[in-house]
């Protein structure tokens, strides 16, 4: 990019990536199911809501506007569609009852009994998280597994969309149990740029999927609570709710006063009964601007200052067959970008997020060759090509673009078309 400064931004949380499992999906004739999840009685819309079907592995999450594409393989079109959203009661619905397009599900509010809650409940809230952390070799997938994920990573300059990429990968999980690192192999992807709107500057995000990936918290509890980190936090009880008619505890934490070091706030949710994490949501402090600086960016201009205003993570894990494992995560990143001499500053959102919409157990042990891997220094917005045709998916599941998005997936695609019509080439 001729005349342009970059600025490379990197979670702090990357590592070095093991060997993984060679995996590609089996092609099936399948049907589209598209809607809106709604809160019952005022239709806000659930961002983040999941959509499974029943007795499989299929599933998908919604957008931030509640909306959400499902693909069902045509052999389970007698299956059932089980929605779900953190504090609210699941829905199980019959596929054949759904439209192709315009299903609008509304989902209730679980309401919590405080004499229910009261009952058994545990006393010592870090007592509770350190007994969680312990069995997580016996509450997650036991076995080496091959996910298939949708991956997508925005920028945004202000509220402008000004770089998208997407990606279908496989990601070949390792035991819950196990020290053996997560792998993973680009399958799919596309990308497209408008860096008119970024000025003098253009930012790219390093580790792409990884960054997703790593806040699994119950494969990677180093990089949240390292060994001995947990005495460094402050653990309460805050409320409960439901979720799948579990009861869920609310558990905050915070760092404690004494310590230096950017470390975490949020909250961890807690099936009591099982000792499970079913979600965790949670923010890094960055009250020290130069030495949050320092974490994520990795290259800039010497007359550049960049720092980061909001660092936050979310992650929500799915159970089958009594066995939980890592079904989404999003990392949120916002930068300020300070030109020295110049009045006015520029902020920038990074948005990452990932969801597995399927998986099978790896029973034939096969490796991925090195050249095959995704490296965990990945810039994926250089490997992806441009956008295609709107079939580019195929089969696979997808998380429902935004409408600020889709539209600027409809100005690049229109651009295409005129460039075809002109009889020039336009740059993906």
């Amino acid at each position: 990019m001729k005349n342009r400064t970059v600025i490379w931004v990197a979670l702090f949380f990357t590592c070095i990536v093991a060997n993984g499992l060679a995996f590609q999906q089996v092609q099936e004739e399948y049907t589209e199911y598209k809607g809106e999840i709604l809160e019952e009685g005022s239709s806000k819309a659930l961002a983040l809501a999941s959509v499974s079907i029943a007795e499989t592995n299929i599933s998908t999450v919604s957008n931030v506007e509640g909306e959400f594409l499902l693909k069902v393989p045509r052999s389970q079109e007698d299956s059932n569609v089980i929605v779900s959203f953190l504090g609210y009661e699941s829905k199980t619905i019959p596929l054949q009852e759904l439209n192709k397009n315009n299903n609008r599900i509304y989902l209730r509010i679980s309401v919590t009994q405080l004499s229910e809650v009261n009952i058994n409940a545990p006393k010592n809230a870090e007592a509770l998280v350190r007994e969680v952390m312990s069995k997580r070799g016996d509450n997650y997938l036991k076995d080496p597994t091959v996910m298939t994920a949708f991956y997508r990573e925005t920028i945004k300059k202000r509220r402008k969309n000004v770089s998208l990429s997407e990606a279908v990968v496989n990601i070949y999980k390792a035991p819950y149990y196990s020290q053996k690192r997560d792998a993973m192999q680009l399958f799919k992807a596309r990308k497209s740029t408008d860096y008119s709107k970024l000025d003098t500057v253009a930012l790219k995000l390093q580790g792409g999927p990884f960054n997703t990936l790593y806040v699994d918290i119950m494969k990677y509890p180093e990089f949240i609570f390292a060994e001995g980190s947990i005495d460094e936090y402050r653990f309460t009880f805050d409320r409960s709710t439901y979720i799948d008619d579990a009861l869920i505890y609310v558990i905050s934490f915070n760092q404690l006063e004494t310590i230096q070091d950017p470390l975490y706030r949020g909250q961890l949710y807690i099936d009591v009964e099982n000792k499970i994490l079913t979600s965790a949501i949670y923010t890094l402090n960055i009250t020290n601007k130069e030495l949050a600086s320092r974490l994520f960016v990795r290259k800039k201009p010497a007359k550049v200052d960049v720092w980061p205003t909001e660092v936050s993570y979310r992650v929500d894990y799915r159970e089958k067959g009594g066995k939980w494992y890592y079904g989404y995560s999003n990392v949120l990143m916002e930068f300020k970008v300070d030109w020295k001499g110049k009045l006015f500053n520029s902020v920038y959102s990074m948005t990452a997020e990932m969801a597995v919409t399927d998986w099978k157990k790896n029973t034939a042990g096969e490796t991925v060759k090195n050249r095959e891997r995704i490296k965990k220094s990945i810039i994926l917005n250089d490997e992806a090509i441009g956008f295609s045709d709107p079939d580019f998916w195929g089969e696979y599941n997808i998380i429902e673009p935004e409408k600020s998005i889709e539209s600027a997936i409809r100005k690049i695609q229109r651009q295409l078309r005129r460039a075809n019509r002109n009889g020039t080439s336009a740059a993906p």
